[in-house]
């Protein structure tokens, strides 16, 4: 009896973006020349992938473009896999945040479910945005080893889904900046096993 095909996902979130560490959101800041760096040494020479899908905002489409076209890949760009929007946070930093409202920041740590920032996209919104296109990804690569390049909020969301969390929990996983992840999904459909082979590591 033959395996199942075996269909490969490396996801990569972007280096640093210009502007540095604040709640960024859906802020469409580009990569600083650190960012760039971190995103080439991520994957120096190696391609072995089929094709590259990625988020539409600029810190991992820029990246993404260059990667597809130094290695004749065929590219992907999918809104789904945008970061989650916060709403009145976005742009802000962690320091501005608890100035202004000490507790807003940790009730959001603590409980992400019922603390939405204000005006921000719901987490259970972004769980279905996100775990529509991992599934539609899934279809349409099906048995193909592809890179999904995008955000720390992203690989979370599809980390958390691969192996069961609780959605309240996501938080807990750190995503460094360039950090790749590497699933697996043996088969398709309801049938599938993922499993999730490395997080924020290396190539």
């Amino acid at each position: 009896m033959n395996k199942p095909p075996v269909t490969t996902i490396d996801l990569i979130r972007h280096g640093e973006p210009v502007g540095g560490k604040k709640y960024r959101g859906q802020v469409d800041d580009p990569l600083s020349e650190k960012g760039w760096a971190q995103m080439r040494a991520a994957v120096a020479d190696q391609h072995p992938w089929d094709a590259i899908v990625c988020s539409s905002l600029s810190r991992c489409r820029a990246f993404a473009e260059e990667l597809a076209a130094r290695h004749s890949l065929p590219l992907e760009d999918d809104s789904r896999f945008m970061e989650i929007g916060f709403g009145e946070w976005e742009g802000r930093t962690a320091a501005e945040l608890l100035e202004h409202d000490p507790q807003a920041l940790y009730r959001f740590w603590s409980d992400p479910l019922n603390n939405t920032p204000p005006n921000a996209e719901t987490l259970a919104d972004f769980e279905m945005r996100v775990i529509n296109g991992w599934n539609d990804v899934l279809k349409n690569y099906h048995g193909q080893h592809l890179l999904l390049v995008g955000h720390a909020g992203m690989i979370r969301m599809i980390v958390r889904h691969v192996l069961d969390m609780p959605l309240e929990r996501m938080f807990r996983l750190q995503v460094a900046l360039a950090g790749i992840s590497r699933i697996q999904v043996e088969g398709e459909g309801e049938t599938a096993l993922p499993q999730l082979v490395f997080h924020s590591g290396h190539l």
